[in-house]
């Protein structure tokens, strides 16, 4: 065998081993947050069964943004009002969470 031969060789089985590597964490990382996912919402449903504060109530500033046919976006404000949202870390039930809601009182939509 030459030494370019050798080296070549030694070139794939590393390319082999970082392949195999960054599968393997790809794959870890996406298990890790099924199973985060799916015992928040376990637990989150032992809570809303058992009826152990799995909902709260966030105080939201809600306003709607309308593109205007000139380019100019009208924005219309609500009053602030209390939002329905689930104590878990990630939202369930068509709910968002309350750690995300206190953080982001002022919420806006889009037409």
């Amino acid at each position: 065998m030459t030494e370019t031969s050798t080296q070549a060789e030694n070139n794939r089985r590393l390319k082999a081993k970082i392949r195999r590597i960054f599968i393997i964490t790809v794959l870890a990382v996406l298990g890790a947050a099924v199973l985060a996912y799916g015992l928040d919402y376990a637990v989150f449903r032992i809570r809303a069964a058992t009826n152990r504060n799995a909902y709260g109530s966030v105080t939201v500033n809600h306003y709607t943004a309308v593109l205007q046919k000139n380019g100019k976006t009208s924005l219309t404000f609500d009053p602030p009002q209390p939002w329905t949202c689930v104590n878990a870390l990630f939202p369930h039930q068509g709910s968002l969470p309350c750690w995300y809601l206190s953080r982001h009182p002022d919420q806006r939509t889009n037409i």
